[in-house]
């Protein structure tokens, strides 16, 4: 398939769930609801700023790619949601991160303590509602995908400051960290409703994840903050080496390569270093190798569902990976 390079807005690629996506935040809700005052807080402060739903969009087109409609998918999407919404609790307090989705962090509003609690408790209810299902298999998908993404956390805390960070252990970071909860997504949904194609839609997932992980690093270059809501250079300001960085770094001059030594010994970089290191990657091809990546897993995303059930829900999962590649937040 060619790729498209069409604006995609999420709302087109959610319209064959969107029904169903109300069901997932009544799940969510139920969830996480808690008698127990302090929790029920930040609960209620975290589903104000959640996001946009795009992983539990996958469990439901996955689910829907067999022709049906399961229950049990609406609670597996309010699962995986939760899972990510775990991680990025716990993320922003590893990382002393203030602001997501252009608001304070549960780390900012409360504690870092609060923040690991939270993440914990996140993590927590989504097993505990996915063992009531009484099936193994989720439990297996959803345990082997978190696993993944707690080994992919260290490996990008142990990637700060660390210039010799190699684009073998990048791969291996965003497959941990992104792709494994995108292609979990996909399985758990094909699981109910789909399960013919389960190899193929955990494949599409991954790979999808890919795609989104590389687009989203370019991002921080290239995206304006008011859109995205969080400051430019974010990584290159936390000392994040990325795609775009670790293929410019062996074609940088000696009197480049200082700069760059100089800006990571820097515990708080001035704007014109970020600004001016930006654009010395950007010349070196950083930005177009990290996009041209993004494209070929995306490419192979859209390979990874040929031969499945024509239609809209097949539709929106193609348009899913151009969302991913092109947007814009």
């Amino acid at each position: 398939m060619t790729l498209r390079t069409a604006p995609i807005r999420l709302a087109d690629i959610h319209a064959p769930v969107r029904g169903r996506l109300d069901a997932v935040t009544d799940e969510i809700r139920r969830i996480v609801v808690s008698d127990f005052a302090p929790v029920d807080e930040v609960n209620h402060y975290l589903l104000k700023i959640r996001g946009k739903l795009f992983r539990p969009g996958l469990v439901l087109l996955c689910d829907q790619l067999g022709g049906g409609e399961s229950r049990t998918a609406e609670t597996l999407a309010a699962v995986i949601e939760l899972v990510h919404l775990a991680t990025l609790v716990h993320d922003d307090a590893v990382d002393h991160s203030v602001l997501r989705r252009g608001m304070p962090t549960v780390n900012a509003m409360w504690s870092h303590q609060v923040a690991i609690i939270m993440g914990d408790y996140l993590y927590s209810r989504s097993i505990t509602e996915i063992t009531r299902l009484g099936d193994i298999e989720p439990i297996r998908v959803i345990a082997a995908a978190a696993n993944a993404m707690t080994v992919g956390e260290m490996r990008q805390l142990v990637s700060h400051d660390a210039l010799s960070f190699s684009e073998a252990d990048y791969n291996r970071l965003i497959d941990s960290k992104t792709a494994s909860l995108m292609s979990a997504a996909c399985e758990l949904g094909a699981l109910t409703g789909a399960p013919a194609h389960r190899e193929a839609l955990a494949r599409y997932g991954t790979e999808l994840g890919r795609a989104f992980q590389v687009a989203d690093d370019l991002l921080d270059y290239t995206a304006d903050p008011s859109v995205t809501g969080k400051p430019s250079g974010l990584d290159l300001r936390e000392h994040k080496v990325t795609l775009p960085l670790i293929h410019a770094l062996p074609r940088l001059s000696r009197a480049e390569r200082a700069e760059v030594d100089a800006l990571f010994r820097d515990p708080e970089p001035a704007d014109d270093a970020i600004h001016a290191l930006v654009e010395m990657i950007a010349a070196h091809g950083g930005l177009e190798y990290a996009r041209e990546r993004a494209l070929e897993s995306a490419q192979r995303a859209h390979d990874a569902l040929e031969g499945l059930p024509a239609g809209p829900v097949l539709e929106a999962l193609h348009d899913s990976v151009v969302y991913a590649v092109e947007r814009r937040r």
